[in-house]
């Protein structure tokens, strides 16, 4: 078990690896702390001393191009009926759906969006009240993992830490769980003292999963292994930021100096000759602030006007702005056309985003494979069951926006298509027996053969008679029973 100084230790050096610098770089451009807040203007006095420039405008604004990038993914991965994970055995579906709830997808969508933000996001389990796991995310940036050797591919424990509440006076309260292959220990720390073990903990340690049986008493057990798991934004963990960090770092810029030109040149220019005064500084004060400026007998005021140069600016700010979608690998919402917003114009603007969530989406797989190997094995002890993982697969139905124009003329021609080839199967009653003509036209308007074939006409009638009853029916079916499409989808 590890002892306190070397708990404190391993977050130490955790928070000050480069891995968590740079996790700490994309959530702040996620919340929408940008460099530039901390931009100052120096200038050089008469003196050729650097100092900080207290009068001129310095307005910084952050424009947070990464927040939506990383909301826009999120969104478009989990978009459709919301239900990912699926299994054609309709009893392992009910037991999934109690497993894998609206409260899992809510906790997926905080893995996808550390995932994107920080480069990587952890989730972990955890049992309820009726013994059955749960699994929640934890934040990347309070993990720590803990190998033997840095060559090792399993953690010998984990290091989980929160904070907890923050009391008068700004102090911290971190509560720390230290996880191993059999328990979890619970530590706390009260600002920067001292760690401690921590005496609010019921049970401590205290087994992966607990059990209560029906005299009340509880048993518990680990799983054998540590469960927490990670999902990865790519093979070195990076932040989405990192290929447009310098893309939002200079529209910020280009963005704050307009307005800086702008305010800085509200008033205009003033040449001064003869000033009444101790240095340069009081001249811009009186400007500034009262609005005149003393003279001598022979001094004058002449006042220039200037013409800021916007054009090159706003021209620099729509190339960042096509740049950082572009190289972001997002959909650009203020994007304009020609006009012509066909499905296909639509369909090829979200082109690199869909690339983009094709990545993660494979990465995603295999992370929920994990998870359900967890819930399968619990499933198959409870219920006496045998279900396997590949009973279980995975549906990503992202809708996109669409022309209803586009899709009304689309939906018409198909019409258009299925009567003529039904009109054409129809002249060859003499070539095929009735039952045959049925089955293809059912394959033509996408209709199970076996859910209909009772309906039909029996009897000896004519067979052109037969087919054509045949088509009412089956028209009649097939208006009430349209199947409506998705695009993007993919399924594993």
């Amino acid at each position: 078990m590890l002892s306190i100084q070397e708990i404190k230790r391993f977050m130490e050096e955790d928070f000050s690896s480069e891995k968590k610098r740079f996790a700490r770089q994309g959530l702040k451009y996620y919340e929408g702390e940008h460099d530039i807040l901390n931009y100052q203007i120096y200038y050089y006095d008469a003196d050729g001393q650097l100092q900080l420039d207290k009068f001129k405008s310095n307005i910084r604004i952050s424009h947070p191009f990464f927040t939506e990038l990383v909301d826009q993914q999120i969104q478009y991965m989990l978009s459709g009926d919301g239900n990912i994970i699926r299994s054609d055995n309709s009893a392992l579906q009910t037991e999934l759906d109690d497993y894998f709830n609206d409260d899992f997808y809510s906790e997926i969508y905080e893995l996808l969006q550390g995932t994107v933000s920080k480069g990587f996001e952890y989730m972990y389990a955890v049992t309820d009240s009726k013994g059955k796991t749960r699994f929640e995310c934890a934040d990347s940036m309070g993990v720590v993992e803990i190998r033997a050797k840095d060559t090792d591919d399993k953690c010998e424990y984990y290091i989980y830490w929160y904070i907890d509440r923050i009391e008068k006076g700004k102090k911290e309260i971190k509560r720390i769980q230290v996880w191993d292959n059999q328990q979890v220990y619970f530590y706390v720390q009260d600002g920067k003292g001292k760690i401690k073990l921590d005496e609010d903990a019921e049970l401590n340690p205290r087994p992966h999963t607990i059990y209560t049986d029906k005299k009340g008493e509880k048993f518990g057990k680990g799983f054998g292994f540590i469960p927490f798991w990670r999902l990865d934004n790519g093979r070195k963990q990076f932040s989405g930021l990192k290929p447009i960090k310098t893309l939002i770092d200079d529209y910020d810029l280009m963005a704050c100096s307009l307005s800086n030109n702008l305010q800085d040149f509200t008033d205009a220019l003033y040449v001064v000759a003869g000033f009444q005064g101790q240095n340069l500084d009081e001249m811009i004060q009186n400007i500034k602030a009262k609005k005149h400026i003393g003279v001598d007998g022979g001094g004058t005021v002449d006042i220039k006007t200037v013409n800021i140069p916007h054009e090159a600016r706003i021209a620099k700010l729509e190339l960042d702005e096509k740049n950082i979608y572009r190289f972001g690998m997002g959909f650009n919402s203020a994007q304009l056309g020609d006009g012509n917003i066909t499905n296909i114009v639509i369909k090829s603007r979200y082109a690199l985003l869909d690339l983009k969530c094709n990545k993660l989406e494979i990465r995603l797989k295999q992370f929920l494979r994990k998870l359900i190997s967890v819930v399968l094995d619990e499933i198959n002890t409870r219920n006496k069951t045998d279900y396997q993982m590949k009973d279980v697969y995975f549906v990503f139905d992202r809708e996109v926006m669409t022309n209803a124009q586009d899709n009304a003329t689309i939906e018409k021609t198909d019409a258009e298509k299925q009567q003529i080839q039904i009109n054409t199967l129809l002249t060859l009653t003499n070539v095929f027996d009735k039952e045959t003509l049925v089955q293809m036209i059912c394959d033509i308007l996408d209709i199970d053969y076996e859910d209909i074939k009772d309906k039909l006409p029996k009897g000896e009638e004519e067979p052109e008679k037969d087919i054509t009853d045949a088509e009412n029916l089956l028209n009649g079916v097939g208006a009430n029973g349209i199947e409506q499409t998705g695009t993007g989808s993919s399924t594993g």
